[in-house]
């Protein structure tokens, strides 16, 4: 079990969900979907980052949506550098949020189970 964060924490990585999630909404790139940067979780030492994130399509979109973001890390990376006065500037790594598919799963089972009580 994780130690809960600091409030200094959470505002880090407020604040670098809210950075990323406008350098991604500037991107250029076509193999962006429908994307939604979910949260971030800075390392206390502030030399890494996960940037969660969830997109809408099919495992195509989800895989180009990917690789475009994990190209852009190093653009979020210095936009990161130039906006705030941290220490470090984290390195970046981009995952799909888990929250989201666990939520699609869970109403997938209770709907499951409504049809079986009928």
């Amino acid at each position: 079990m994780s130690k809960p964060l600091s409030p200094r924490m959470r505002k880090v990585n407020e604040l670098l969900r809210e950075l990323i999630a406008e350098e991604a909404a500037e991107l250029k790139d076509p193999r962006i979907g429908f994307l939604t940067i979910t949260g971030v979780n800075t390392a206390p030492n502030l030399r890494t980052a996960i940037i969660y994130y969830s997109v809408i399509g099919d495992d195509d979109q989800h895989a180009e949506t990917a690789a475009a973001l994990k190209s852009a890390a190093k653009r979020f990376q210095a936009a990161i550098g130039k906006q705030t006065r941290l220490k470090y500037t984290p390195v970046l790594e981009v995952r799909v949020d888990p929250a989201i598919d666990e939520g699609i799963r869970m109403d997938q089972l209770l709907q499951r189970l409504k049809e079986e009580e009928r």
